[in-house]
């Protein structure tokens, strides 16, 4: 069944396809738009390797519309090194840590702390769970942007991170093409592009 089916027989609407990123996938991949399996351009076998690091494409940088300023970010993973790989990888999209925290009860705290522009939620964790974390943060917060962030991806979490108000679901591990394109289709009209000249172009 797929996440789609998995959706619409829940009870609310599957989001439509249309104006959803899109991107490099194998065939092995099961979830579309959300999980891919992409080889960066340029990124040898051994660079991949090397120190144990992650070869990472540069991007064209992804600001706010209002300010021109970074976009800031609340990283929420109870793994440290999931958190710095996020961090990594938000770096190289222009982006700003505006906090992190590794459970959903200082989740919450710190976004009230903090009003980052995009969560990236884990779902597993102590104190409080992911999901329950990105309710009460959207029952607070309205506006609030969260992209779940899970190895955990099976459709009824997808489901139900979706109906308690997050905007997009990415699966570990995480591809930085991938959640390139999910920020920039959350933050839609509110984020621009900043080409190498310095235009901006929508998100």
């Amino acid at each position: 069944m797929s996440w789609e089916t998995g959706i619409e027989e829940s009870g609310i609407s599957a989001p439509s396809r249309k104006g959803w990123p899109e991107v490099p996938k194998n065939k092995g991949d099961c979830y579309g738009t959300f999980v891919t399996s992409v080889i960066w351009p340029g990124c040898s076998e051994h660079d991949m390797q090397v120190k144990g690091e992650v070869c990472m494409e540069q991007f064209a940088p992804v600001k706010r519309k209002k300010d021109g300023q970074a976009v800031r970010y609340l990283i929420v993973d109870d793994s440290v090194f999931a958190r710095k790989n996020l961090a990594r990888m938000i770096e190289t999209f222009g982006g700003q840590v505006a906090a992190e925290a590794g459970d959903g009860l200082t989740a919450i705290s710190e976004f009230d702390r903090t009003n980052p522009d995009i969560v990236l939620m884990d779902i597993t964790m102590p104190q409080m769970e992911g999901i329950e974390a990105a309710e009460k943060i959207v029952q607070a917060h309205p506006e609030a942007r969260i992209v779940m962030v899970s190895s955990v991806g099976y459709q009824e979490n997808i489901v139900a991170a979706l109906q308690r108000g997050a905007r997009h679901f990415v699966q570990k591990p995480v591809k930085p093409e991938v959640l390139y394109e999910v920020i920039k289709y959350v933050l839609g009209e509110d984020g621009v592009v900043v080409g190498a000249a310095g235009a901006g172009t929508g998100a």
